[in-house]
């Protein structure tokens, strides 16, 4: 860490958890980490933890070129596993909840990890895996079934910070798709662009934020983790997303910023306590991860405030675009509202299908540049050349840039549908859906039939007070975008299913509809 750094120790790169372990020294006494079981640990607590596993890791042998497997959920020695074996100069993977063990064995023996530790949320799935799996070693995050208490056997070591061996170029994880389009594929990202992101994505002076992490730590919740952090914040940990918890923890714990999937916000404004829920400490609420509806964003600004904040990115990319608070009356030509203009360093230009960039307001696939990409697929050259092409990452999504470089998504090539011989985006037919006052959230998807013919079916989730029919629903699209967009079918569901990280579950709509 910085401060240890002597003359005899050059060396410019710092990296982010350096840098985090190094802001946590400054103010030991202050609260850092709010665990689900009302746990408190201070920063000092948090950041000597942290050193001391990273002392054992380093005791193992365990450093850069060699890859740490957490089988973790939201807990804090899941955040400081990871700092320590980032510290140590090793790459982490983390092996994400509700994958088959199949999957999470498939991830394993791809990336050959020098240790699989678990925690004390993932026992079962860690008694699942390891039949399946041959590691060097595994270890828990506390007592457990399966080898060493690597916090019990790391206790009693040195908790001094010591600098990092890892550079800028070294693999600081192996990230792993959400798996929506199928088998998830692990992206290489190096130090110094995740560094960079971090430093793009701060806030502006002002007050510490206190973070409420609902949504998975292995995924973009740690980075607002990692934010909250730099920034002299704190975080407050929920073993998963529930809205009613969700809003007793804000009032509670004075939280001032949350990150969540769109879905998830439906979940918290349809919520019967939030009139009655002081959501007053809320300074930003960013979304992001999956298409957001205009209608229900324009609600969460009647109720929350200006506290909207939209992020648009991708797994290989990370954040590429950003929709401010007083941005969100920019529409496009479907009334839906821009994910934003480019964050900085990042560049996105639009493209046809043969790779010309195409003017404002003409759609295409979204290509983009930016410090904060992968390096490439893990083991897979062929894919990374498909997808990285002349220093650009093709993200798939298509969507359009107007005249003044804010960006409009249309959806996911994958995700559209062919109607009439044209692609039409689930998204207009669901933004459409939610205008009705019945609908309160809803998925479309698009399912062959035995004729190969493409139909288009709803699942929807029915506002309280509201009865409605598929004829109704049916005659509200055709009404308004024609006969070719109304659904073929409508089904009514107490809820929308969800992947593991808050994204509507596409694939298994379109299994349970054929």
């Amino acid at each position: 860490m910085t401060d240890a750094r002597t003359a005899a120790d050059p060396r410019p790169f710092v990296s982010y958890a350096e840098q985090i372990l190094d802001t946590l020294a400054h103010e030991p006494g202050r609260p850092a980490v709010t665990a689900v079981d009302g746990r408190r640990l201070t920063a000092g607590a948090f950041l000597a933890a942290t050193c001391r596993l990273a002392r054992w890791l380093t005791g193992r042998g365990i450093g850069p070129g060699q890859t740490v497997c957490l089988l973790t959920g939201n807990t804090p020695e899941a955040l400081y596993a990871r700092y320590a074996a980032n510290l140590a100069g090793a790459r982490v993977v983390h092996l994400y909840e509700r994958l088959p063990a199949g999957t999470l064995a498939h991830i394993v023996e791809s990336v050959g990890p020098r240790l699989l530790l678990a925690d004390s949320t993932r026992g079962g799935d860690l008694d699942r895996l390891l039949p399946l799996v041959r590691v060097p070693e595994a270890g828990t995050l506390g007592p457990g079934r399966h080898g060493d208490d690597v916090v019990a056997a790391s206790a009693g070591l040195d908790a001094s910070p010591f600098p990092s061996p890892a550079g800028p170029d070294d693999d600081w994880c192996i990230r792993h798709t959400g798996g929506t389009t199928g088998v998830p594929k692990g992206l290489q990202m190096r130090h110094g662009p995740y560094l960079r992101s971090l430093d793009h994505l701060r806030e502006p002076a002002g007050p510490p934020p206190r973070h409420l992490v609902s949504t998975p730590l292995s995924h973009v919740a740690g980075l607002c983790c990692d934010l909250a952090f730099l920034d002299g914040g704190s975080v407050v940990l929920q073993r998963s997303f529930e809205p009613g918890e969700v809003l007793r923890a804000v009032e509670r714990e004075r939280i001032t910023h949350l990150w969540l999937l769109p879905p998830l916000l439906h979940q918290l404004l349809d919520h019967p306590a939030l009139p009655t829920t002081d959501v007053s400490s809320l300074r930003r609420v960013t979304y992001g991860g999956s298409p957001a509806s205009a209608a229900r964003l324009r609600q969460a600004a009647e109720v929350l405030g200006p506290v909207l904040h939209g992020w648009y990115g991708q797994t290989e990319t990370l954040g590429l675009t950003e929709v401010h608070a007083d941005e969100h009356e920019v529409t496009g030509r479907h009334g839906q509202i821009t994910v934003g203009r480019p964050m900085p360093g990042v560049e996105i230009v639009v493209r046809d299908d043969r790779g010309e960039a195409v003017a404002a307001g003409t759609e295409g696939e979204i290509h983009a540049r930016t410090p904060a990409m992968m390096s490439g697929y893990w083991k897979q050259p062929e894919l990374t050349d498909r997808v990285l092409r002349d220093g650009w990452v093709r993200t798939g999504d298509v969507g359009y840039l107007d005249d003044r470089g804010y960006l409009f998504l249309t959806d996911r090539g994958t995700d559209l549908l062919t109607l009439a011989g044209r692609q039409v985006s689930p998204r207009e037919i669901e933004e459409l859906l939610l205008t009705h006052p019945g609908v309160a959230r809803c998925a479309v998807v698009g399912v062959h039939d035995k004729e190969a013919v493409q139909r288009i079916h709803a699942v929807v989730v029915t506002a309280p007070g509201h009865r409605l029919t598929a004829d109704e629903l049916h005659t509200f699209v055709a009404d308004r975008k024609g006969g070719d967009h109304a659904p073929h079918s409508v089904r009514f569901a107490g809820t929308i299913p969800l992947t593991a990280v808050g994204k509507p579950d596409r694939n298994l709509l379109r299994r349970q509809l054929r």
